[in-house]
């Protein structure tokens, strides 16, 4: 099942109900997800610094005490770092800013190394991540999304049918290697172990045994090469074998991929001021009221909306 979910505001500036807006299409399609629920939203860019997110643990398999020691190795660590700066930390969530230009790769392994559980959940200018096991309403509660503003951002709702039910296979995955990039996948990606074992023969890591995480490498990948998202998006339709529907953003950016055989649903609203994408259109009737068509995505289709177009 899983659910997937995007919401772009084309008509510039801030939205100050995008977070509203995305908790209403996540509560739409909680049915088709009760293990895990899931955001990627794009604020407001800190172009002189990035914001990092980290995860000390998870609650589900470790106890207090190891959380607790994960979350002071953390703020130990950042505070050796130049130009870190506003730490703050919720739960098992660690969150800080870090000023100036970053070896983002070389970031992510020293931070993951500082002790077991620890994970970079997303590094950007712009982005911010959060997910949790369990509904929707679980992640209102904790992250307060609904009062997220900003311009753009993707959902997922999980009913797992492989690899473990925590927050590590929650998604949306975050491009790993890539500031600001995050998708979220429904459907099964069939050569996933073949890709995947290409990838690590050249160093690249993973966090999970979930087939959708190999999409947010090959985009990652395929941006830090200099491609546009459509581009990325027109490789995962080339590349990637399987029945899936793939939503993808970047600091700027939306977009769709549809596979070859249309198994997986995905449908979508376009206005002057919005567009929305779901697995359902219940999701989107629920959250944004108006007069608007919601039209079935098209086999093979790849679509992207940019912001810097507008």
């Amino acid at each position: 099942m899983c659910g997937i979910l995007g919401y772009f505001r084309k008509n510039g500036g801030i939205d100050q109900q995008l977070g509203a807006t995305m908790l209403s299409m996540l509560e739409a399609l909680g049915r088709r997800g009760p293990d895990s629920a899931g955001v990627a939203l794009v604020g407001p860019p800190h172009r002189a610094g990035y914001i990092v997110r980290l995860r000390a643990g998870d609650e589900l398999e470790m106890s207090k005490q190891a959380i607790e020691a994960n979350r002071e190795a953390i703020q130990i660590f950042a505070a050796t770092l130049d130009g870190a700066y506003d730490l703050s930390s919720s739960g098992v969530y660690v969150r800080f800013m870090l000023a100036g230009e970053i070896d983002l790769p070389g970031l992510t392994r020293a931070v993951e190394s500082l002790g077991e559980g620890i994970e970079v959940l997303s590094i950007g200018h712009a982005m911010e991540r959060a997910k949790e096991v369990r509904t929707p309403h679980l992640l209102e509660g904790k992250h307060h999304i609904s009062g997220f503003a900003g311009t753009h951002g993707i959902g997922h709702t999980r009913l797992c049918t492989e690899s473990m039910v925590d927050l590590s296979h929650s998604q949306p995955f975050w491009g790993r290697g890539a500031a600001d990039v995050a998708i979220v996948h429904n459907g099964h990606i069939t050569n996933y172990h073949q890709l995947r074992r290409r990838y690590e023969q050249r160093g690249v890591g993973f966090v999970t045994e979930n087939d959708s995480e190999v999409l947010a490498v090959y985009l990652a990948e395929s941006l830090n090469r200099g491609n546009s998202l459509r581009q990325g998006l027109d490789g995962v339709l080339r590349d990637m074998d399987g029945a899936f529907s793939c939503l993808a953003i970047t600091a700027t950016e939306m977009g769709f991929v549809k596979d070859p055989y249309a198994f997986k649903p995905l449908v979508m609203a376009e206005t002057d001021d919005f567009v929305a994408v779901a697995t359902e259109e219940i999701a989107i009737r629920s959250a944004i009221p108006g007069d608007y068509k919601v039209a079935e995505a098209q086999v093979e289709e790849v679509r992207v909306w940019s912001r810097s177009q507008q």
